[in-house]
């Protein structure tokens, strides 16, 4: 694991739990004081993974890209950003 993905990494499952917990919420109780909480929470984590994937070292324009997708864009830019610094391990 790259030590310099660590808040990418933390930002992404933020991002992916808290757009859980508001879909979820969405679909059960509606409740509106949960929602004030987890829209924000979901939004600024959503910019950090942003941010973070377009500063990471050595990123390609792949992974960038993918960051900019809502909800799971941050996880899957990780898995792309892993699988290239596998690849310059290896090569």
């Amino acid at each position: 694991m790259n030590v310099g993905l660590r808040p990418l990494r933390i930002a992404a499952h933020v991002e992916f739990v808290s757009l859980i917990v508001m879909l979820g919420n969405l679909a059960t109780v509606h409740f509106g004081p949960l929602s004030s909480l987890m829209g924000p929470v979901h939004g600024c984590a959503y910019l950090f993974v942003v941010v973070a994937a377009w500063r990471a070292e050595g990123a390609a324009a792949a992974a960038r890209a993918t960051a900019l997708l809502p909800g799971a864009g941050g996880l899957l830019a990780l898995r792309r950003l892993d699988r290239e610094g596998s690849r310059q391990a290896v090569g």
